[in-house]
């Protein structure tokens, strides 16, 4: 009679086991998803390709770019599904300061993959071999690999992809590592198309923790949203209105800054002093001469051509030939330069201080700083203003954080949108048609 109740007990402990791991025992591998197999790097990003292509596709049809068919919302549809892709869902990139680069996209049938590659090998010479038991499509001559599997297909550029290929072929469900995890919570751009995420370490250095930047477009330009996250508080706030130089024609080079600099005077171990420290020391500029009289208004500009009054002698023969110098004046045109900045009551001091040092020189009643044209120095109230012309340039209030650069003919306007405690916002404008012009295969 024992025996038989202990043959039921153990029976029915073994039934309830097995009711309650069957689950376990017989449940199907829950494949990774895609987030899950993406690498960290230096910079990553988050696209959705089809979106991008129909909020590109109005300037690519404005400026009437060739081949732009090619790059329609429609036609990449059509060959996404075609080839197995699905770009309906985000694709991933990522890249290294050292050049490396990879993405990842969304694979909805991978029966399709071999069609598409044996299409590219018509314009490339791709070799195949096998690593880590997949099929891996290589481009020696550009380090280029390719491979895929049921869920993804991989692409990458650079000399580590075993690395890389490693994370990617090897990952489990919930694998998503910190930064990506980090990345894909953030709030900021979050209904942008296309939006690069970075915690890169040289920007650490100088105080930030993360930057994003977002792309926008439209038919004449695009611009790149920028957001950075600061470490410490910012040592610089927003300051009121000011005076600074009127935008004019002409010019390639111009800066606008009206920011309060109080706080950062009061830290050496602040970021942005090390940094500008950094700057200064190399031409011996005195920093803290200048944060010291600095009242945080700053305007800058280069580019165009001024007219200035320049004195020279001549000499004059009367009627018995006699000759006579004369001191005359006469106009010339210069290249246009002017600088304005706000001080107080050390102001001087640090004027002085840049004459002792050699960076500004008096030449007669003018000066020049290092390899300037000759300027003409005022001072209105708090303010001390330099000028290559002969007339004042036009001063305007404001209160906006602005400039541009021309390079290689191109201007790209940059604004400073908003300042907090521990945040900044700012945006990038890049004109669309000087780029274009200069692109041969886009003309």
């Amino acid at each position: 009679m024992f025996r038989k109740v202990s043959l039921i007990i153990i029976l029915s402990a073994a039934l309830g086991t097995f009711l309650v791991l069957r689950p376990y025992w017989f449940r199907k591998s829950i494949p990774a998803k895609l987030e899950d197999r993406l690498p960290d790097a230096d910079f990553i990003a988050k696209t959705s390709l089809l979106d991008l292509a129909r909020e590109t596709s109005a300037m690519l049809f404005y400026h009437k770019i060739p081949f732009r068919d090619l790059f329609s919302h429609e036609f990449i549809l059509s060959q996404s599904k075609q080839y197995g892709l699905n770009l309906q869902n985000p694709s991933y990139l990522f890249a290294e300061e050292n050049g490396n680069w990879g993405a990842l996209i969304e694979v909805a049938d991978s029966s399709k993959i071999p069609e598409g590659i044996e299409r590219l090998k018509k314009f490339m010479e791709l070799q195949d071999t096998i690593i880590h038991e997949h099929k891996v499509y290589t481009y020696p001559e550009k380090n280029g690999y390719l491979t895929y599997d049921k869920g993804y297909l991989f692409i990458y550029k650079g000399t580590e992809f075993l690395h890389a290929f490693k994370k990617v072929s090897g990952a489990k469900r919930g694998d998503v590592t910190p930064t990506w995890k980090a990345f894909l919570k953030q709030k900021q751009f979050k209904n942008e198309k296309l939006i690069i995420y970075t915690n890169w370490k040289r920007l650490q250095e100088y105080g930030i923790q993360t930057a994003l930047f977002a792309h926008d477009s439209d038919s004449t330009s695009f611009s790149l949203h920028a957001y950075a996250k600061s470490i410490r508080p910012i040592k610089v706030s927003s300051k009121g209105n000011g005076l600074n130089f009127k935008d004019q024609l002409g010019t390639t080079h111009q800066l606008n800054i009206h920011l309060n600099p109080t706080d950062l005077t009061l830290d050496k171990t602040d970021p942005i002093y090390l940094w500008l420290a950094k700057m200064a020391q190399k031409i011996n500029f005195p920093l803290d001469n200048f944060l010291a009289a600095w009242m945080g208004d700053l305007s800058f500009k280069q580019g165009g051509i001024e007219v200035a009054k320049e004195a020279y002698v001549e000499t004059e023969y009367d009627e018995n030939f006699n000759p006579t110098e004369v001191k005359k004046t006469r106009e010339v045109m210069v290249p246009g330069y002017a600088l304005l900045m706000s001080v107080n009551e050390k102001g001087s001091i640090f004027f002085n201080r840049l004459l002792q040092k050699g960076l500004l020189r008096k030449e007669n009643q003018q000066y020049r700083f290092l390899y300037s044209p000759l300027l003409t120095f005022t001072q209105k109230d708090n303010y001390f203003m330099f000028h290559s012309g002969s007339n004042n340039p036009e001063l305007i209030g404001n209160s906006s954080n602005y400039g541009h650069i021309t390079h290689d003919g191109t201007q790209f306007d940059f604004k400073l949108d908003r300042l907090t405690q521990h945040e900044l916002f700012g945006t990038v404008y890049i004109p669309v048609n000087r780029l274009i012009s200069k692109n041969r295969f886009l003309r």
